[in-house]
């Protein structure tokens, strides 16, 4: 069978950048840190990284076809669906997945992310319904939003309330949702491409400034890592397969 995803540089495999590493690697094992804010200049592999550490992380269990990512047992991390069931002794059907790692698109509109009416029922079945957005997608996992600095500040001030409280509250309509929104916020931006409010950096939980790599040595070896995974990725993951897995 033919694979369908693209390959993903190792995480064990990039070069430099200690900081943002190490970062990551806190917010992924405590989320309660509270998120990480990385800028720094284009091409020093910030969107690169982030994506290289959600692949290193484990599967997760989940009720089966509930949007939001329900946890199977902590009340905590349940749907008002699922926390009814589980109330009433519902045998819970559940599957494992990938911990869920979501884009936040910079022109993503608040209906995108939070979720609104569900049109498409609305008018062939008549009746109300909610679709969720991408803080559902991103409940339990990592959100990642690229250029936070130039996000609207509306749809920054609902992530970081989101993140904060761990539930989503939506209203449209007549319907009134409220469900789980526990995610590890990963924000980038570049400084050239705009400043950063004072008032957003203090909602992060940590802040990694990182620096384009000056060694020649090491830019060397940067750009001969990059050219072998792109030339034959399926090589190059099986060489620091050992690595990833340890």
């Amino acid at each position: 069978m033919k694979k369908t995803t693209l390959p993903i540089f190792p995480f064990t495999a990039i070069v430099g950048q200690e900081e943002m590493k190490l970062a990551l690697e806190l917010n992924v094992i405590d989320p309660k840190i509270g998120g990480v804010m990385i800028m720094g200049d284009r091409g020093t592999g910030k969107s690169t990284t982030i994506r290289a550490i959600a692949d290193l992380l484990p599967t997760i269990e989940i009720v089966k076809d509930d949007p939001f990512n329900s946890h199977p047992t902590d009340l905590e991390l349940m749907s008002a669906d699922v926390l009814a069931e589980y109330q009433n002794d519902v045998a819970l059907a559940t599957e494992q997945i990938k911990i869920p790692m979501v884009d936040l698109p910079l022109g993503a509109t608040e209906d995108r992310v939070c979720g609104t009416i569900d049109i498409e029922k609305a008018l062939t079945e008549g009746i109300k319904a909610f679709e969720p957005g991408l803080l559902a997608k991103a409940n339990r996992g990592i959100l990642y939003v690229d250029e936070v600095n130039l996000l609207d500040d509306h749809l920054v001030d609902i992530l970081l309330d989101s993140a904060a409280s761990g539930w989503n509250t939506v209203e449209r309509e007549g319907i009134s949702i409220r469900h789980p929104a526990r995610f590890v916020l990963v924000g980038s931006g570049n400084p050239e491409e705009g400043e950063l409010r004072p008032q957003l950096l203090d909602r992060f939980g940590m802040h990694a400034e990182i620096r384009t790599v000056k060694d020649p040595i090491l830019r060397v070896k940067i750009v001969e890592e990059r050219t072998s995974f792109d030339l034959n990725p399926d090589v190059w993951l099986d060489k620091y397969a050992t690595e990833q897995t340890a």
